[in-house]
């Protein structure tokens, strides 16, 4: 009888009664308890983290920052809320930290009092860090603690990336505001050196005009030195006048005793003498004048006469020879005539050579003539002037001890000044060796100046000055610098899905593993009638595997269109699966056949063995080094590999390489359960008497 015949005859047993089929119905649906239940179970739990009860603890009283309001956890709490990531608590710190000790919490999260405080100080002179406190219990569930480190880590990094923006913020604004001083600075270093240049040719012109009052304060210092040997002479000649003053004085005054009465009682005929020598001078002067015209008139009349008697006293007295009694007295006429024509010569010589004289004598007629007439206009009054004169010269007299004292005063300021203008002289001299250093120093200064608004200006142009758009992105990228870009390739959309290589592999195991208790790994009647032990083998195989493939499909569509499993390869996935059913019946077929009830033991073994070296939760590097070492040479390793390709995509190589290992391990288990099977057709005292049975 052929293998197939064989296997379809053990699978017909299953249809006689109720007891079998019920047997057969929970062979098929034995892998659902492993698979679809586990799967459904855990499908997607941190989609259902809302449900997780979580105090929430939020004691921050808030702060302010830069004369704004800073509420660091209010925020923070507003946005955990928001977000619904566990069902959040509003409690006290006292009941959240007794709720998370008596199990009514999972955990708590709380933000301390100063939590604001703390952030904003981050732009100030002591910064400190903030912290979020959390508080687990792992006695209530180990595994949400691990959970809400991870969420409570992007809390941490949330609030920390929006502290940092603050801080960068004020940064970025710092820098701008530090562009604009430095920009006002280098204007201001450009005034300062206009400035200091218009100072420098100012202390230039400085020291040129104190090397000129140098040169004045040598002079003033000499002048006031002659002046002050002046002011000396001065005062001795005023104490000279002084006492000259006041011998005048005393002589006037001795005077005025004396000549006082006869002025009193003389006043008219000292009034009328000077009106008489006014008259004579006016008169004098008058006839000046007839005087200069009359002499040549009369010195030539009298020549004439001259000549006229010299000319009758010949003819009468020399010529006629005449005893003339008149001729005497003619002679002396004619010699009278003669001296009179001399003297009348001798005026017009006088008149003639003394012209320049006579105007002098002129001049000086009329001053006397206008002072004597102002003395007679006077002299009723020559009295009161006498006392007027009196007391003018005691004026005199006491203007002139002022004079002297003020003559001394002044020779005494003057020597004072003398040695102030030596000491002005010497203080100008420093004056002037300072301003000649002033105008180097101020020449130095206008250079630094100059090279001080240039590196200011450099400096400017380098610090960056960012308006609010620029601020906002740099302090976006600055607060967050290194993102994590990722990038999901083939994507597991949840939790079910990515667990599902690991439980499908392992269901269909415990498929296998409970069908070999139902069916015998060897047909009995193959082995009664003696048949080929190939044949034993593949009659035993065959019914497991079309169990297998029933498990399968029936596992599969569940999982599909009750639970939701998507499949990248569907068709491929279920193809593999069944020839994953049937290398896993091949194996425990062959160790049932093998070993027999010990067997049993070993097929939950190698199911332990498996499970711990597949990497189906953690990478199996992660793993003690037991578990790396068999992990490639046991057949799920290579199942869970090809069906988180064929579920959630990828390369289909791990497929290919685990196709060629599940037909080597089938082979393998085959061609061992026939070697078995050839053995059991020898029988023993073991197999008569075996010493455990199950």
């Amino acid at each position: 009888m052929h293998a197939p015949r064989l296997a379809a005859l053990e699978l017909r047993r299953f249809g006689r009664g109720k007891l079998p089929r019920a047997a057969l119905v929970a062979l098929l649906l034995l892998p659902l308890l492993y698979g679809a239940l586990y799967l459904w179970s855990f499908w997607d739990p941190y989609g259902r983290l809302d449900r997780i009860p979580v105090a929430l603890v939020n004691d921050d009283r808030g702060t302010t920052a830069d004369g704004k309001k800073l509420t660091a956890g209010d925020d923070i709490t507003r946005g955990l809320r928001e977000s619904r990531t566990f069902e959040w608590h509003e409690v006290s710190a006292a009941t959240a930290r007794k709720g998370v000790e008596d199990g009514t919490y999972y955990l708590s999260l709380t933000m301390p009092a100063d939590f604001s405080r703390r952030i904003a100080s981050s732009g100030g002179d002591s910064p400190e860090t903030g912290a979020l406190q959390v508080r687990t219990n792992d006695a209530n569930n180990y595994i949400v603690g691990q959970i809400s480190r991870t969420v409570f880590s992007e809390v941490r990094s949330a609030a920390s990336t929006k502290a940092s923006r603050t801080f960068l913020d004020r940064i970025f604004v710092s820098f701008s505001d530090i562009h604009g001083q430095t920009v006002k600075a280098a204007d201001g270093a450009d005034k300062l050196k206009g400035g200091i240049g218009t100072a420098e040719a100012g202390s230039k012109d400085l020291a040129d005009g104190l090397k000129d009052a140098k040169k004045g304060s040598g002079k003033l210092s000499k002048g006031l030195e002659k002046l002050d040997t002046g002011a000396g002479d001065l005062e001795d000649g005023s104490q000279q006048v002084v006492a000259g003053t006041q011998t005048l004085a005393d002589t006037v005054n001795g005077v005025a005793d004396k000549v006082g009465p006869f002025l009193k009682d003389n006043e008219k005929t000292i009034g009328d003498t000077a009106r008489l020598v006014a008259d004579s001078a006016k008169t004098i002067r008058a006839n000046l004048g007839i005087l200069v015209e009359a002499a040549p008139v009369a010195a030539e009349g009298a020549h004439s006469a001259s000549d006229t008697l010299d000319d009758v006293y010949r003819a009468r007295c020399e010529t006629a020879v005449l005893d003339d009694a008149a001729c005497p007295d003619l002679k002396k006429a004619a010699q009278a005539a003669s001296d009179v024509a001399k003297v009348a010569d001798d005026v017009d010589d006088l008149v003639a050579d003394q012209n320049g004289d006579l105007k002098k004598l002129d001049t000086n007629l009329r001053t006397l003539q206008t002072q004597a007439q102002a003395l007679a206009d006077r002299a009723p009054h020559l009295s009161e002037d006498l006392d007027d004169a009196v007391a003018r010269i005691s004026r005199l007299n006491n203007g002139a001890g002022k004079v002297a004292a003020g003559a001394k005063t002044l020779h005494t300021g003057l020597g004072t000044a003398k040695t102030g203008a030596t000491a002005l002289d010497t203080g100008v001299g420093r004056l002037k060796t300072g301003a000649v250093d002033l105008s180097g120093g101020l020449y130095k200064l206008v250079d630094g100046s100059g090279k001080l608004a240039g590196g200011l200006h450099d400096g400017a142009a380098q610090i960056p000055d960012y308006d609010k758009q620029d601020r906002d992105q740099r302090t976006g990228v600055m607060a967050d610098p290194v993102r994590l870009a990722s990038q999901d390739l083939h994507k597991a959309p949840n939790y079910g899905t990515g667990f599902a290589p690991y439980f499908i592999p392992l269901s269909l195991w415990v498929g296998a593993m409970v069908a070999y208790m139902l069916i015998t790994p060897m047909n009995r009647r193959a082995l009664a009638a003696g048949a080929p032990a190939r044949r034993i083998a593949l009659a035993g195989w065959l019914p497991v595997v079309a169990v297998g493939v029933l498990q399968t499909v029936a596992l599969m569509a569940v999982l599909h269109w009750a639970i939701g499993l998507e499949m990248a390869h569907a068709a491929g996935t279920v193809g593999f699966l069944f020839l994953v059913t049937a290398c896993f019946a091949a194996i425990v077929q062959w160790l049932n056949a093998r070993f027999g009830a010990a067997g049993r033991i070993l097929v939950l073994a190698l199911l332990m063995l498996q499970l711990t070296s597949a990497g189906g939760t953690y990478p199996v590097q992660t793993s003690p080094g037991f578990f790396n070492a068999i992990h490639p040479f046991l057949p799920m390793s290579y199942v869970v590999e090809a069906l988180r390709r064929l579920i959630t995509g990828g390369v289909l190589e791990p497929v290919w390489h685990a196709c060629v290992v599940l037909v080597a391990f089938t082979a393998g288990a085959l061609a061992l359960t026939a070697l078995s099977a050839r053995r059991r057709q020898v029988w023993t005292l073991d197999r008569l008497h075996p010493e455990l049975s199950l």
